[in-house]
């Protein structure tokens, strides 16, 4: 059930990612800040995927680059870096509201403060190992395309796309497991493997399939 659910996951996120593109610059970028809020607030679940332990987040971590990729592709470095900025805006407003959250005193008629209490307690945490991570990930992923754009000539739009977010999602993967998860999770080893194979499954789907809506969604225009 997780296996067919998870390619359901990836398929969502790559049309909402393309409908995104479609509706507007500024639509785009709030999809890929939202990505990234999701991301911090799903790490801490790990789920049971082809019979490997990965936390349930890893698709949207794909889905942000991949994002600001498409952003780049079509508006420029200029837009890329303001998303970048705007990313790093809100996972702050999230990290600080979270802790807001977790100061209210629960009314006694209250049934979901204690269900808040173990996965925002976390989150200062998580969430800087993900503003210093992402911030330095998305720098590097908006230079590596810039110079794949050039390289190819503007041309081979999903290989440019696999190979930058194949290097970009292996740096990601090492630096936010050792700098969020460590001591949370247990065998962070496991973890950094079955998180990037996760990563790579979740590329080898989105990839194909925002390069095909991409072209119908170009076409219809």
């Amino acid at each position: 059930m997780n296996e067919l659910l998870f390619f359901a996951h990836a398929v969502i996120i790559s049309l909402f990612t393309v409908i995104s593109l479609k509706i507007s610059k500024e639509t785009l970028v709030t999809t890929i800040a939202i990505y990234c809020i999701l991301a911090n607030l799903f790490v801490l679940k790990q789920i049971t995927l082809f019979g490997l332990h990965p936390t349930a987040s890893d698709a949207f971590s794909v889905g942000a680059i991949l994002g600001l990729n498409l952003l780049q592709e079509y508006f420029g470095k200029h837009a890329a870096k303001k998303a970048i900025w705007t990313c790093f805006f809100a996972l702050t407003l999230y990290t600080i509201v979270s802790q807001i959250h977790l100061l209210y005193l629960p009314s006694i008629h209250d049934i979901t403060s204690a269900h808040y209490d173990p996965i925002l307690t976390f989150m200062p945490r998580i969430a800087l190992a993900s503003i210093s991570v992402t911030l330095l990930v998305q720098h590097i992923d908006r230079i590596l395309y810039a110079f794949l754009k050039t390289k190819f000539q503007n041309k081979q739009f999903l290989l440019r796309n696999l190979i930058s977010l194949f290097l970009v999602q292996i740096i990601d993967t090492v630096l936010f497991s050792f700098a969020g998860l460590y001591g949370i999770i247990s065998n962070i080893g496991d973890v950094i493997l079955v998180s990037f194979l996760v990563k790579v499954a979740t590329i080898l789907i989105s990839v194909p399939l925002i390069s095909i809506f991409r072209k119908k969604t170009t076409q219809s225009s």
